[in-house]
């Protein structure tokens, strides 16, 4: 059951106008007086041509008309070319406010805690921030050019109706307005219908840009059909919101059309008795007829903005309630974590992932521990025992419900969120990687650091023959998701990646889980110097991998069950670490 959703004030309208038009007032101004200046040359026209009727009436000679002609041309001209100048001013006013607000959405998206991003399906983001912000460039440029120019022009061409004749000024006004009226009515009833299809229509994105970045999976499990099923429902969904939007669509050119022929039967009508009763010359009567025209042409632009006010009205909504949403990170927190290697602490930490439906399961339960600066923890647990959220919480993803993570003696709450990132570094199995260089996706396109630089840190990682292996060395171009390279050259590269970033903390989650044995030992070197002099944090199933550890952690549903010095646990057989060396951990762990 469709329910309506409230109009959208004026006032959001105008607010997101001053808000991103202002840093362009200088272009906007030139706009205006581009505007004013066409307007007056549309109405002067229509002058000259009452004055060359009136005088070829009054049996004037060739000669006294002519410059009324000429002048004409030119008027006509002139309009044409700053017509143009002007619809180029306004799109490209129009575009530039839009890719600003698209940036800044996406930067506010982007600040948003990763709560906010498991409750939204990529495709629906997508759709907020390019659907629902292309819809409102038009809003941006229409305004100015094609509702307030041509409101500007309804007005004065109803001004020159009243010098002429009173009746046909009140009459011309008050049909306007009612026009206008009835317009503005049918807007209310039908931006509620926009804004639900345009929500139906980012949950069929949502659910398509999920289903085709599992193609794979789909396809290879047989979930085709169930997938096509969904889809099925979700399209049947979405067309009732779809039919109801295009009819405001409807209502409103029913509504400008009606408008148009009681306008042109009232002027027919006012015209010939007016002109009966000699109270018009021949010539006023074709200024009556042609303005009553032109204002057909103004009310028409109205009614096409009104439509994509409609959009535009769903849009802003959309827009204002995703900057509306706040993190629940604050970013508040002013100091500095310190450089070198980071002492981490756990202090009673608890931690639930919320579902956004209210319901909440505990990841970690009480968690206290502490681990020196400089030293490298292996992490140990069944999948699904809370080593991964131990790591987003160390990256300040999350925040825990209770408790505190301290970095180098710093509540993460009080630093500063970016320099906290810069000083921990992260690498798991699935690298982002980018359309582009080899180049820019070490450096996350930063042109600042060199060739030079590049090479001497592949040099110390002893990666060159990686680098070597490669096609085309840093120019290398990268398919989508990473594609021309193989898991561990992937893996390789993100390894460079943190040594760029020379953070005081390393968090390796499964980084090695699914290198080939050509890359493990490049790899095993790489990580040999990464940990260096960096306090360490390894997250793995596999025993080999936590050799080089100074501690183990072993945590089990949330809690931990052993915390201690490697060396002790090893030499302790009653250790759980003891047992597992035993057992053999891809047994007991997997």
């Amino acid at each position: 059951m469709y329910e309506s959703s409230p109009m959208i004030p004026v006032r959001a309208y105008l607010r997101l106008l001053i808000d991103y038009l202002r840093p362009q007032k200088v272009r906007v101004a030139l706009l205006a007086v581009l505007l004013l200046i066409v307007i007056a040359l549309q109405l002067l026209n229509p002058q000259l041509i009452a004055r060359f009727l009136d005088g070829a009436v009054a049996g004037a000679s060739i000669g006294e008309l002519l410059p009324f002609a000429i002048w004409f041309m030119i008027i006509a001209v002139t309009q044409q070319g700053l017509s143009v100048l002007a619809t180029y001013l306004a799109e490209d006013v129009g575009w530039t406010a839009t890719n600003q607000m698209r940036r800044d959405l996406a930067e506010h998206v982007m600040d948003l805690d990763m709560t906010f991003h498991k409750q939204h399906t990529p495709g629906e983001l997508i759709e907020r921030i390019d659907g629902d912000v292309t819809a409102l460039s038009n809003f941006f440029s229409a305004f100015v050019i094609k509702v307030l120019a041509n409101f500007v022009l309804i007005i004065g061409i109803l001004l020159l109706l009243w010098r002429e004749n009173v009746w046909v000024g009140l009459g011309l006004t008050v049909f306007s307005v009612v026009a206008m009226a009835a317009m503005l009515l049918t807007q209310a009833k039908a931006v509620p219908w926009w804004t639900a299809a345009r929500a139906q229509r980012a949950s069929f994105f949502g659910f398509l840009g999920e289903q085709l970045g599992g193609t794979e999976d789909t396809k290879s499990n047989g979930g085709v059909g169930y997938m096509m099923y969904r889809f099925t429902n979700t399209i049947r969904a979405w067309r009732p919101t779809e039919v109801r939007g295009r009819f405001g669509f409807s209502m409103l050119w029913g509504a400008s059309i009606a408008s148009y022929v009681v306008g042109t039967a009232l002027v027919f009508w006012l015209g010939s008795v007016l002109f009966g009763r000699g109270d018009l010359t021949i010539g006023s009567v074709y200024l009556v007829f042609h303005y009553t025209e032109m204002t057909r042409h103004p009310m028409e632009q109205i009614r096409a903005q009104m439509e994509d006010f409609q959009k535009a009205g769903a849009g802003i909504a959309r827009v204002e309630e995703l900057f509306d949403r706040s993190s629940s990170l604050p970013k508040a927190g002013s100091s500095l974590v310190p450089s070198g290697p980071l002492s981490v602490e756990f202090e009673g930490v608890t931690f639930a992932y919320d579902d956004g439906d209210g319901h909440a399961d505990r990841v970690l339960h009480n968690i206290t521990c502490a681990i020196g600066a400089g030293r490298v923890v292996g992490v140990l647990g069944r999948s699904g025992s809370g080593k991964t959220t131990l790591a987003r919480l160390l990256t300040r993803l999350y925040d825990p419900q209770e408790g505190v993570v301290r970095l180098g003696g710093i509540a993460a709450p009080e630093a500063d969120v970016e320099d906290l990132r810069r000083h921990v570094g992260m690498v798991t199995q699935d690298v982002q990687l980018f359309r582009a260089s080899v180049r820019d996706n070490l450096t996350f396109f930063d042109p600042s650091v060199s060739d030079e630089h590049l090479r001497a840190v592949i040099e110390e990682l002893e990666l060159t023959p990686w680098l070597d292996s490669l096609s085309e060395g840093l120019d290398t171009e990268l398919g989508a998701g990473g594609g021309g390279l193989s898991a561990g050259q992937a893996q390789l590269l993100a390894f460079t990646r943190i040594f760029l970033k020379n953070p005081g903390l390393v968090i390796l989650d499964e980084a090695s889980s699914r290198l080939d044995p050509a890359t493990e030992a490049m790899i095993e070197r790489a990580v040999g110097k990464l940990l260096t002099n960096r306090t360490g944090f390894i997250i793995a199933h596999r025993l080999d991998t936590v050799t080089r550890a100074d501690d183990i952690l072993i945590i089990e549903d949330g809690h931990i069950i052993e915390y201690g010095p490697r060396a002790e646990l090893v030499k302790d057989p009653d250790s759980h670490f003891s047992q597992l060396l035993a057992t053999g951990m891809e047994e007991v762990l997997a």
